[in-house]
């Protein structure tokens, strides 16, 4: 794999089913895991099988029919967890086990009551272990975003040696800045013996709102793959958004970055989890919102009309939306009223868009959005006849 590519690591159906009330059957995981390798991603995380006997069950199926990407199953840095999950993969033809723990003071302190050496030997023997197991194996240093950068490098260099093959740096709660994430990325790549031989991986949590920047930041600073959830959905406020780091990548070329996902299968992607999770995509989400192609101001509208890169930076087509849409509303102009009556049949001359201009403004106002009904209903009420073309 060339040095621009950024393996996409997809734990939907991991950190996403985290989310309350999101909890999938094996059958729903099953065909989500088959659409997340339609799309192209190189890892899917299908999810923690000590957890549960049902997520047992999903690791081990979904093993079974993934033919190209990587399966991946999560553990605790322990040897029950660690003998679960190689169990669970045995199907897979890529199978990873993804094992870690805790690098934080707070995490050290308070969730192990333990120290920093202590920690470091049960990751180097958490790595060990599994490495009896698979090949491909990634570490976690759990809140690395606020793991001092010193003692991180210290410890990323050690679970190396052990035998780890991809290393994730999560920003577990997303704690940090754009910049200081991607800073904690460029000192491990300048400052662990053997970084270049293994992928450092970027897992960032959107508490602040940073998720899809802090992961951009990090493959600017030599990470080379993204953790990531359809629609961002995860725990507490959502994970790095799939859609958003795919496309930003592809749209900033300049970057040098690119990904194996088929961009056109976005949306379809992602209406199949909104609808087997019930995690309702909000309308002006960024890709795959309802709104992302919508508009409905007039100066919008009459630039979109003319020529659609004037307010659009995404060809809708490129991620599986047929095409931009006008909405009509008392904001908007008369070039876009023509425009819609055109696409129902009403070719409008200029004394006739004037005359009915100001009714629609007041429809407008009273109803707020006009559908084609409604537009066919006022060129009746105007007596304009549809075009014979």
């Amino acid at each position: 794999m060339s040095q621009g590519h950024v393996h996409i690591f997809d734990t939907t159906l991991r950190d996403g089913e985290q989310v309350p009330g999101c909890k999938l059957n094996t059958a729903q995981k099953l065909e989500i895991a088959m659409q997340l390798e339609l799309l192209g991603v190189d890892v899917i995380e299908a999810g923690f099988p000590i957890s549960s006997p049902g997520d047992f069950e999903s690791v081990q199926k979904i093993g079974e029919i993934v033919k190209n990407a990587t399966v991946c199953g999560l553990t605790r840095a322990n040897k029950r967890d660690i003998d679960v999950a190689a169990e669970a993969l045995k199907t897979a033809k890529r199978p990873r086990i993804h094992t870690g723990i805790g690098t934080s003071d707070a995490h050290i302190l308070y969730k192990f009551k333990s120290d920093r050496e202590t920690i470091k030997q049960r990751a180097i023997e958490a790595v060990a272990y599994a490495k009896k197991y698979v090949e491909d194996i990634e570490f976690y240093a759990e809140d690395a975003g606020r793991t001092d950068n010193e003692y991180l490098a210290e410890v990323i260099e050690a679970v190396i040696k052990a035998g780890a093959t991809v290393l994730n740096i999560p920003d577990t709660t997303g704690y940090c800045l754009p910049e200081q994430y991607g800073a904690k990325i460029k000192f491990l790549k300048e400052n662990v013996k053997g970084i270049d031989n293994v992928i450092l991986s970027c897992h960032c949590h959107n508490d602040l709102g940073l998720a899809t920047a802090n992961a951009i930041a990090g493959v600017q600073n030599g990470a080379r793959q993204i953790e990531c959830t359809i629609n961002g959905i995860g725990e507490r406020a959502g994970n790095t958004s799939l859609e958003e780091v795919v496309m930003i990548l592809k749209q900033h070329e300049s970057i040098g970055l690119t990904t194996g996902i088929n961009s056109k299968l976005l949306y379809s992607t992602s209406r199949m989890v909104q609808e087997k999770m019930g995690v309702i995509v909000q309308p002006n989400k960024a890709i795959v919102g309802e709104n992302a192609f919508s508009h409905s101001s007039g100066i919008h509208q009459d630039g979109v009309i003319k020529k659609r890169e004037t307010y659009e930076i995404i060809d809708p087509k490129d991620v599986g939306v047929d095409q931009s849409s006008i909405i009509l509303t008392a904001r908007s102009g008369r070039a876009a009223l023509a425009y819609k009556a055109k696409n129902i049949g009403y070719e409008l001359t200029k004394i006739q868009l004037d005359a009915v201009y100001p009714v629609f403004l007041k429809l407008a106002d009273a109803i707020k959005e006009l559908n084609d009904q409604n537009i066919h209903d006022l060129m009746q009420d105007h007596a304009i006849e549809k075009s014979l073309v």
